[in-house]
């Protein structure tokens, strides 16, 4: 089966001008100091998603633009952090001015039903972005701008794409979700969101004295060898898709003790490998492998809480080893990474933010995958249905551009259950990676057929 396709879908998009959706009732003008998880370099940027929907005919002449429109002013008075600015103060800490002044919305509409479209999904969707979600920021990046940019974009069969730029420093995957299940919730007919926001950045600031007690290699300042620093320019963006059988076979092929391993742990471990070789980078030189671990099952983090509760633990190995080994030293190694995230390291992450001046990710060897399959961005409805797709479109996106992929949760038009994993890589690695990842998926199915048919024979002895 084909794991990923170049598919370069066109259509034209009319976009109205631009508008500033305020919250519908009045809110409090104060100033909220952002967490120091928050306000690292790293995370100052605007992270693009796309949920796509389904026409629902029950819900004939009733327009999706309007309707999510006046929920998310509703939703804005509940999360009106969201509509202010983010200002930068003394040793380039963030806070928010709770303005008031609102969040950037666009109308759209598109000349393309979702059948048009729908059997090319997902490798389509990195060619899309331009047409459906906006983007403008500013000279100052994200400050003093909004900190939420939404396009809702009509599709001809009465369907629609939902996308929004948000601005990482104010929330991560799990806060943004929430903030649109409230939306949802409010588009549905409730007068409140279930789970309601809780700020509290305060429980994630650095200890008075703040102290580094653990080594941090995600945010190590290496030398640039000038081979694995990743080119910012020259870059294209492709999807790969995995089967859930492709990928059960993957983990079959571990060494006994890595059997339980997740399907993140070994998908990950994959990618990261054949990235790796895509490079062709000198065998002796370090890449990096860094795990977004969500803190919100690990210290007592109240429930509604929309900020930040990530930590980035890193592993280091040299491009020999990684290539060299087998897989199963790759999901070795992403499980160490993930295991790293006690308690003692959060708060010495937290501390490190502050003594370090806020410092970006290592731009020497990285990579990060970020598991957003539990996120649930494709279960948001906004009364017309459950998403066919919900999650990023685009690799790469963020301070280091091409660093970052995610595994995201997709069944396609066969009913086949997987996961999206969108890249980010200069052409010529794209190429071998596509390569690579054809030539190892034939060897899987091939597994895949000789065990089936070893089941075949022992059921019918």
């Amino acid at each position: 089966m084909e794991t990923m396709q170049t598919i370069d879908f066109s259509f034209q998009v009319r976009k109205c001008q631009p508008e500033l959706i305020a919250p519908a009732n009045p809110t409090p003008y104060e100033f909220k100091q952002l967490s120091d998880v928050d306000d690292q370099q790293s995370l100052r940027f605007q992270l693009p998603l796309v949920n796509i929907y389904h026409h629902n005919p029950s819900l004939e002449g009733r327009d999706p633009v309007k309707v999510i429109k006046e929920a998310i002013a509703k939703a804005l008075v509940f999360y009106y952090p969201l509509a202010g600015r983010l200002r930068e103060g003394p040793g380039r800490k963030l806070f928010v001015e709770c303005t008031g002044e609102g969040i950037l919305f666009i109308e759209a509409d598109a000349d393309v039903s979702l059948e048009q479209f729908r059997d090319t999904l997902p490798y389509s969707l990195s060619s899309m972005e331009n047409n459906i979600i906006h983007n403008s920021l500013n000279s100052d990046g994200v400050l003093n701008s909004p900190l939420l940019l939404i396009q809702v974009t009509r599709l001809k069969c009465g369907g629609f794409i939902f996308g929004i730029h948000f601005d990482h420093t104010m929330a991560d995957g799990f806060g943004i979700a929430q903030f649109m299940k409230a939306i949802a919730e409010i588009a549905r007919g409730a007068f409140a969101p279930s789970i309601l926001p809780v700020w509290q950045r305060a429980l994630l600031t650095a200890r008075d004295p703040p102290r580094i007690t653990v080594r941090h290699y995600e945010y190590d300042q290496v030398v640039d060898t000038k081979s694995t620093l990743i080119p910012a320019n020259n870059m294209i963006d492709r999807l790969f898709f995995f089967t859930q059988r492709q990928i059960s076979t993957l983990r079959q092929t571990l060494p006994a003790h890595l059997h339980d391993c997740s399907s993140f742990e070994v998908l990950a471990a994959y990618v990261w490998r054949l990235r790796t070789i895509a490079f062709q980078l000198k065998p002796e030189e370090e890449v990096r492998f860094l795990c977004v671990v969500n803190l919100r099952s690990k210290i007592d983090i109240p429930l509604g809480f929309y900020g930040n509760a990530i930590v980035f633990p890193a592993v280091i190995t040299t491009v020999a080893k990684l290539c060299g080994n087998p897989l199963g030293y790759a999901v070795d190694l992403i499980r160490k990474a993930k295991a790293k995230a006690t308690k003692e390291y959060i708060k010495s992450m937290v501390d490190f933010m502050v003594i370090k001046g806020r410092p970006r990710f290592t731009e020497i060897g990285p990579f990060m995958m970020s598991d957003i399959t539990r996120i649930g961005f494709e279960n948001v409805d906004f009364g017309w249905g459950k998403a066919i797709f919900g999650g990023p479109i685009i690799g790469g996106c963020g301070i280091i551009r091409g660093m970052i992929s995610y595994s995201i949760a997709f069944m396609n038009r066969n009913g086949e259950k997987g996961i999206v994993v969108p890249l980010c890589l200069p052409p010529p690695a794209m190429e071998r990676f596509r390569a690579n990842v054809h030539a190892s998926l034939q060897v899987i199915q091939v597994l895949d057929k000789v065990d089936r048919d070893m089941q075949t024979i022992l059921s019918a002895l």
